[in-house]
């Protein structure tokens, strides 16, 4: 299995999977540009580990992250290079 890095990847958590009190099970790492134009037109953004899904939520100190994200991120290259 081989790993695409996504170019200019500046990241955030940003929430998914719901639960039944409207609070993120966990949060993935997206392009820091596409967070604001998701929340305000609703446009769905892609997750490193590939999910696709609206900004809805802005993550807490201490939030649960996607692990597969977490693991992508961690091996990129400094400066999204």
């Amino acid at each position: 299995m081989s790993t695409q890095t996504l170019p200019e990847v500046d990241t955030r958590p940003e929430g998914t999977d719901t639960t039944d009190d409207d609070a993120p099970q966990m949060f993935h790492y997206v392009r820091k540009n596409k967070i604001a134009e998701s929340a305000v037109m609703g446009t769905h953004v892609v997750a490193l580990c590939g999910e696709v899904f609206p900004v809805t939520k802005s993550p807490k100190p201490g939030s649960p992250v996607c692990p597969d994200c977490k693991r992508i991120y961690e091996n990129l290259p400094p400066g999204g290079e």
